[in-house]
């Protein structure tokens, strides 16, 4: 699949980007060249590859499932511009 200068002008014209005439032929020699390659990848024999997910085989580890409450409020709002009874001061947004 090959694209011409008139297919360049339309896919700039969808992304709203502003190509100049001498950009168009530059642009559709570049992405002629991506087509290019994904039609060569077309052609890998993946017939008896099983889809994976990862490369290695392997489990995230687990930790316990313990609730507390952090603590560490003062640290967390140490930085803070403007904070209230250990809490972040913002603007109002909703009147």
């Amino acid at each position: 699949m090959a694209l011409d200068n008139a297919a360049v002008r339309k896919i700039a014209r969808l992304a709203r980007i502003e190509v100049t005439e001498a950009e168009v032929e530059h642009y559709a020699k570049e992405l002629n060249a991506i087509l290019g390659w994904i039609e060569q990848l077309s052609e890998v024999k993946t017939d008896n590859i099983a889809p994976m997910s990862r490369v290695v085989d392997m489990k995230l580890p687990m930790r316990k499932d313990i609730v507390s409450d952090g603590g560490k409020q003062a640290d967390i709002i140490v930085n803070a511009p403007e904070t209230a009874a250990g809490y972040f001061v913002v603007p109002k947004v909703v009147e």
